[in-house]
C-alpha cells in the first residue's frame, strides 16, 4: 500500500511537469487501436441493420476491451513487482501518469486561447475542433471560447477526477478500466445512425463509472472556487449547481460544466450542432457577464485546484487505510 501511495503520488506530479508524451506510445491509443480494429470486425462497413445485433456486438466489444485491457495491466504490474519492489513502484508510477491528463488538457485549451487572442478566428476554430465533438467551422469568438471552457470544465471530471479516483481505489488496473470505458464512449457512444446500438453499451457504463466520481469532481470544484481567489465565485458555483446540475440528457456531464458556469459568472450549454444537426440543449449558469477568452485561463485554474484538491483528497483516504491495515495486522 505504502509503494502504491508512492507511485500514485509521483504519477501525479509527473503529469503536471510533462503532460502526455506526444512521441512516445500512448496506452490509451493503443487502445484505441483496439477499439477500431474490433469495431471494423463487428460492424463491418456494408451491412444491413439489426439492432439486436449490433446491441450484442456493442457489448462484446466492450467485454474484449474491458478484459485485454486489465489483463495486460495486471501482467505487467505483476511482472514489475516481482522483479523489484522499487522497479514496480517505478511502472507503477510512469501508468498512473499515463492515466491522469492535467496538463495536456490545459495545453490543448489554451491553444484555443492563444489563437484567439493572437491568430484570429478560423485558426481559433480549427484549435478548439481537435478537442470538441462538435462542428465548429460556424462558431464565432464567443461560441469557440465556450466550446474550449466547457471541454475543460467537463474532462475535470473525465480526465482528471475520475481516473484519479479510480486508480487510487485499484491502481493502475482500475485506473485503466476506467480510461478504456471512457475511451470506448468517446468513440463510439454516439447517438447518431452508426453508432445507436452498437455504442450503447459502452455509453451506458461510461454513464454509471462516471456516476459518483462526477459528483465528487463538482463538490471539489466548488471548493476549489471558494480558494481560487477574486476571478471565482464560490457561492454562486454552488447555486447554479443546486439549480442546473440536472440539466443535461447525461447524468453525469452537466455537473462539473454548471458548477464552472456559476463559478465564472457566466452561461454555458445551450444549442450545439453535430454532424451538421443542431441538437438542442438548456443553458447552465446565468448571463451575468458575456463569455470571454481569458475565461479559457479561468477555468484552467479552477482545473488545477480541483485537480490539486482530489489528489489530497486520496491521500489522505489512501493513508488512513493504510494506518487502519497496520493497526488491525
Amino acid at each position: 500500500m505504502k509503494y502504491h501511495i508512492l507511485a500514485f503520488f509521483l504519477g501525479f506530479l509527473l503529469d503536471l511537469l510533462f503532460g502526455d508524451p506526444y512521441n512516445l506510445p500512448h496506452p490509451i491509443r493503443l487502445i484505441g487501436s483496439l477499439i477500431t480494429k474490433i469495431e471494423k470486425w463487428l460492424l463491418g462497413e456494408n451491412r444491413q441493420r439489426n439492432e439486436k445485433k449490433e446491441l450484442k456486438n456493442g457489448m462484446i466489444l466492450v467485454s474484449i476491451v474491458l478484459v485485454t485491457t486489465v489483463f495486460i495491466t495486471s501482467l505487467i504490474l505483476a511482472i514489475a513487482y516481482r522483479l523489484h519492489p522499487y522497479f514496480g513502484v517505478v511502472t507503477e508510477t510512469i501508468l498512473t501518469y499515463y492515466i491522469l491528463a492535467v496538463k495536456s488538457l490545459k495545453a490543448e485549451s489554451m491553444k484555443v486561447y492563444r489563437c484567439l487572442k493572437e491568430e484570429g478566428l478560423e485558426a481559433a476554430r480549427k484549435a478548439v475542433s481537435m478537442i470538441v465533438g462538435r462542428d465548429t467551422a460556424e462558431l464565432e469568438e464567443e461560441g469557440v471560447a465556450k466550446a474550449a471552457i466547457e471541454t475543460v470544465a467537463e474532462n475535470t471530471s473525465d480526465g482528471v477526477i475520475a481516473p484519479m479516483l479510480y486508480t487510487a481505489l485499484g491502481g493502475p488496473v482500475l485506473g485503466f478500466f476506467y480510461k478504456a470505458v471512457n475511451t470506448m464512449d468517446s468513440m463510439v457512444g454516439y447517438k447518431n445512425d452508426k453508432y445507436l446500438y452498437f455504442g450503447r453499451a459502452a455509453a451506458k457504463l461510461d454513464d454509471v463509472v462516471n456516476y459518483i466520481p462526477s459528483r465528487i469532481s463538482a463538490y471539489l470544484m466548488i471548493l476549489a472556487a471558494f480558494l481560487g481567489g477574486r476571478s471565482f465565485h464560490g457561492r454562486q458555483a454552488y447555486k447554479i449547481y443546486k439549480r442546473d446540475h440536472r440539466k443535461h440528457a447525461s447524468p453525469n456531464a452537466a455537473q462539473t460544466e454548471s458548477v464552472c458556469a456559476g463559478a465564472l459568472g457566466v452561461q454555458l450549454a445551450g444549442d450545439a450542432s453535430y454532424f451538421g444537426k443542431v441538437v438542442k440543449k438548456p443553458y447552465l449558469g446565468d448571463a451575468l457577464r458575456k463569455v470571454e477568452y481569458e475565461d479559457i485561463k479561468r477555468v484552467n485554474h479552477l482545473m488545477y485546484l480541483t485537480a490539486w484538491l482530489g489528489e489530497i483528497l486520496c491521500l489522505v483516504v489512501m493513508i488512513i487505510i493504510t494506518l487502519v491495515i497496520e493497526r488491525m495486522g
